[in-house]
């Protein structure tokens, strides 16, 4: 895994590792992975840590919105990237008492077989995550928690009271554009919990932010 950058995006902990691909007249060869890369890289922080447990995958249809999805017991931060097509990541903050609770971020992931490099972001325990995409589109990402049923809960990305001040206003855009029109969502998601709700629920107790 050859790590061009780590960068992170307008909430610290939320980073993005861009990785080369090596192109030739055949097409390309990359490394996504490799937990040694992130390890000894000086900018991972907790991803030098991070143990991965579990790996999922996901297919959408053009015009498909997920989430905002998280849990606790056991706490889950994810890795995810795209395989092929595009999506739209969305990164909500839900740690009680974190200067940036409730705001929420969003990073455009194509996936373009020409280009040298392939993205992941990291999604760390304690925000919300989810997405929409642009085109038909395959995800796959390696999380550090089992999935535990009962666990979990989800705050619509519909949701009123959400801070958008920090997403690239493009972004925000195409969200716009993409919920406004035919939508493939969930019942689940749909019936998703406000910022408000979530926030006076007693199970959100189990983010609270501490500073580092």
């Amino acid at each position: 895994m050859k790590i061009n950058q780590i960068r992170s995006l307008a909430i610290p902990d939320v980073k993005v590792i861009e990785f080369a691909r090596f192109l030739d007249h055949r097409g390309y060869f990359a490394e996504p992975f490799r937990r040694s890369d992130l390890q000894n890289h000086p900018e991972a922080g907790v991803l030098q840590s991070a143990d991965f447990v579990q790996v999922n995958e996901s297919y959408s249809h053009s015009g498909t919105l997920r989430g905002l999805h998280f849990q606790w017991n056991p706490l889950m931060g994810k890795l995810v990237r795209t395989i092929s097509g595009r999506m739209v990541d969305l990164v909500l903050d839900v740690r009680k008492g974190s200067p940036h609770f409730g705001k929420i971020i969003a990073f455009d992931m194509p996936a373009r077989d020409e280009e040298a490099f392939g993205w992941w972001i990291w999604v760390p325990p304690g925000f919300a995550h989810g997405n929409f995409y642009l085109e038909p589109t395959r995800i796959e990402y390696f999380c550090t928690g089992q999935y535990s049923p009962g666990c979990e809960a989800g705050i619509s990305p519909l949701a009123g009271d959400l801070d958008w001040s920090l997403c690239p206003p493009e972004l925000k855009t195409l969200f716009d554009q993409t919920t406004a029109g035919p939508l493939n969502v969930s019942e689940k998601d749909q019936a998703g919990l406000t910022l408000t709700q979530w926030r006076d629920d007693p199970r959100s107790e189990n983010f609270i932010f501490r500073q580092c």
